[in-house]
Order: structure tokens, then sequence, then C-alpha cells
């Protein structure tokens, strides 16, 4: 984005010059908006370390508990072309190490579910999708989750979760609202949309980086750390706490000068 603005260099500078005050979300935007003439910058933090929790299914988090009680599981979630493949090849590492792995994919667009499964199948493995009912997992290797606004429920109960779009070149998925669950985050190279949050990530020893099916299966971990869980949430709080002095202040401001 900022390499398209500079391409319209002066045009770009009389804009921003006139934002009166500009809050980025990271150090690297922040640098960014010194270049193209945003004068006032305060980097409070990243508003996605602020929880943003649904009302809780007791009844639906109990179901799904209950059945996965009797399985390891942990959970593939915004996986893009190729990267379920690479789950599923983890997944057959882990039945070496552990009994009664399930792996768990939640795929980025749900459309591509009967390709997932076609190609996944080659492997021999015994799939079942969320919609069927899931009336009985015995012997089901990977379980797709092909329903809409499923995602948070399944971190609730996993303790290790690997973020797509990192292994092809997509820049990765936000970890975060995993991390608050106290899940460990396992991802591949390419996290450039999230670069910042992954490094605040790998300080408190909860993101390992995987480029092999063998490195990710051994990283799965089936244990939460939910005082990790906990140091995200304080992040969260500090931030949110941050930003409403901030527009306590501007608000201040307004009604002074009226």
């Amino acid at each position: 984005t900022f390499n398209r603005w500079m391409k319209i260099k002066n045009f770009t500078k009389s804009i921003f010059g006139k934002i009166k005050i500009s809050y980025p979300q990271n150090l690297e935007t922040k640098k960014y908006l010194k270049k193209i003439n945003s004068t006032k910058i305060n980097h409070i933090g990243n508003l996605k370390f602020i929880e943003n929790k649904l009302p809780e299914n007791s009844k639906e988090k109990k179901k799904l508990k209950k059945q996965f009680k009797n399985r390891n599981i942990w959970v593939a979630t915004s996986t893009h072309l190729g990267e379920e493949e690479f789950c599923a090849k983890a997944h057959l590492e882990l039945k070496k190490r552990v009994k009664n792995p399930l792996t768990i994919i939640i795929p980025r667009h749900i459309h591509r579910v009967p390709q997932i499964i076609k190609e996944l199948k080659k492997l021999n493995l015994k799939i079942e999708t969320h919609s069927s009912g899931w009336k009985n997992l015995k012997n089901v290797d990977i379980y797709i989750v092909d329903t809409f606004g499923e995602t948070q429920k399944f971190h609730e109960i996993s303790s290790s979760v690997f973020l797509g779009g990192s292994i092809i070149e997509r820049g990765g998925q936000n970890p975060l609202e995993a991390a608050r669950y106290g899940a460990r985050i396992l991802h591949g190279p390419n996290i450039d949309n999230f670069k910042e949050i992954y490094k605040k990530l790998k300080s408190i020893k909860i993101a390992i980086k995987i480029l092999t099916p063998q490195k990710l299966a051994s990283s799965i971990i089936f244990k939460k750390n939910r005082n990790i869980g906990k140091k995200i949430k304080n992040i969260g709080t500090k931030i949110f706490k941050k930003i409403i002095k901030e527009l306590d202040n501007i608000i201040k401001n307004e009604f002074e000068k009226t």
C-alpha cells in the first residue's frame, strides 16, 4: 500500500499532512506514516490484542468437549490450498507418536471442502465434517469444520493451533484469538501481516515456526498453558485502558474549545 501511495508522492503528502493525529497498529506503520508527512503520531498498540469474546454457549461447549473427550485433538485454522495436505501429513506423523489423535481443520473458505476431502482421501485418511452431525468419530482422522462462525469454540478446546496462510505466501492470519485461550501457536514462515504480533508471542514463548509436517507433528502439545492466555489478555487490557484515556482527552479538548 505504501509503495502505491508513493507513486503520487506530492498528492499523498498533502492528504496525510491534513490528518490531525494517527494511531498506527504497529511500529512499521508508524515508520511509513512519518515518510508520508503524517506529523502527529501516537502508537498506543494493536487493537487486536483486546479481547472481543462472543457470548458463550455453555451447552454447545459441553457437547463439543464431550464429543472429543477421548481424542487428542489439535486445530489447523484458516487454512488455504495446499495447507490442508500439509496438516494431514502432520497427522500421519502424529499417529506414530500419540494415541487417538484427531486433526480438526477449519478452512479459510468452506466452499473448498469437497476439494479438500478429495485430496485428503488420497492419503487413506478417514474424514468427517462438522455439518454431518458427527455422531461417531471413532477411527476418524480428519474433522473438517464446514460451517460459519465456529472457529472460536474450537480454539477454546484446543491446546495447539496452526495458523494457515503462513505456509503459502498469504501473510498469515491473526493468532491472538487462539493464544488468548492458552493454545500453543504454530505457523509457517510467511507471517508478514502480523510480524509484530508474532514477535510478541515468541517473546513469551508461545509461537513456533514450522517448515515441515514432521516439525509440526513434533511441536503439537495437548495441554493448555492458561498463564500464557492471561498474559495476552493483560496486554489487551493495558492497550484498552490507554485508548480510553486517549479518547477521554480528545473529548475533553473538544468541549473546552466550545
